[in-house]
């Protein structure tokens, strides 16, 4: 039988990270990897950027819909169509908002009898933990009902501050194991079964925010990217995109996560939507988006 996994956590948390580890080495063991990959924007960006050693007809990008309440059924819809394989294995990385209670709960009905039942994995940027403001409690659900906990960002933080949050995650979800990116096993990963804590319900609501895309021209230097993502207001959680800089040929991908921090890195192939510019987080308006790049531009 085929497992399928789920990877959730916050938004910048390293959920794309963890899940282009489990591509590479389920490949390098033999196995054949399906990936679904949702996003409230244009998730084929990402998928792109995950074909270096899969074939994009591996992977399926959803946007536009949350797979733990509106988009439930094409995600099961999607995973009921994957074609059987030799080694197969499903891997699902939810949008950094999802309900990740929810969407267990709605995931594991209806199922094809060929798969094994979901499990979950959350990541855990131990830097960032619990330092969300009003996300919070977001951030607590996703670990709820996770049978795997990834530690990320442990890097420059003290061993206070890991004890500290690893404290607070057995409190939360007692049952899970608790593994460092660089611990994880993933043959075990088939193995490993759901949890059924009783978790606690969070106002759906607050899982839900608001998203944008724009089209982003290219961009006459590599500071511009910096300016962008300055003049972009600090309550938009999330920002990512992609173009071409100067007279390179190839293009350029750029996020900025929650804690402001701007990643620079070459961009595998050409944009299937072409070149934009994606928000995510309260005051995602497509004329802010354009305001800040207009303002980079005049630099």
């Amino acid at each position: 039988m085929e497992a399928i996994i789920t990877v959730v956590g916050f938004l910048g948390a390293g959920k794309t990270t963890l899940l282009k580890f489990l591509i590479n080495s389920y490949i390098d063991k033999g196995w054949d990897p399906f990936i679904i990959l949702n996003d409230y924007e244009n998730a084929q960006m990402d998928a792109q950027q995950l074909t270096k050693k899969l074939d994009l007809k591996s992977i399926k990008a959803l946007s536009g819909s949350c797979i733990c309440c509106s988009g439930i059924m094409e995600l099961r819809n999607t995973v009921n169509r994957i074609p059987d394989r030799k080694n197969g294995i499903t891997l699902i990385e939810a949008n950094g908002t999802s309900d990740a209670c929810s969407l267990m709960e709605f995931l594991s009905v209806g199922l094809s009898d060929r798969y094994l039942p979901p499990i979950q994995i959350s990541v855990v940027d131990v830097k960032n933990w619990q330092k969300r403001g009003e996300h919070n409690e977001l951030e607590a659900n996703q670990v709820q009902v996770s049978s795997l906990l990834v530690l990320t960002h442990v890097e420059n933080t003290s061993k206070s501050r890991q004890a500290m949050v690893i404290k607070e995650l057995q409190t939360l979800n007692p049952k899970a194991k608790i593994v460092t990116m660089d611990d994880l096993d993933i043959l075990l990963l088939p193995e490993l079964l759901p949890i059924t804590n009783s978790a606690q319900k969070m106002e759906h609501q607050k899982a839900h925010w608001s998203s944008c895309s724009v089209d982003l021209p290219s961009l006459p230097h590599i500071n511009c990217i910096d300016e962008i993502c300055n003049q972009l207001p600090k309550n938009i959680l999330r920002a990512k995109g992609c173009t071409k800089i100067g007279d390179q040929e190839n293009y350029t991908y750029f996020e900025r996560t929650p804690d402001g921090e701007v990643f620079i890195r070459p961009f595998n192939g050409i944009p299937i939507t072409g070149s934009k510019l994606l928000t995510i987080g309260p005051g995602s308006e497509p004329s802010i988006l354009k305001k800040a790049i207009q303002f980079s531009l005049k630099l």
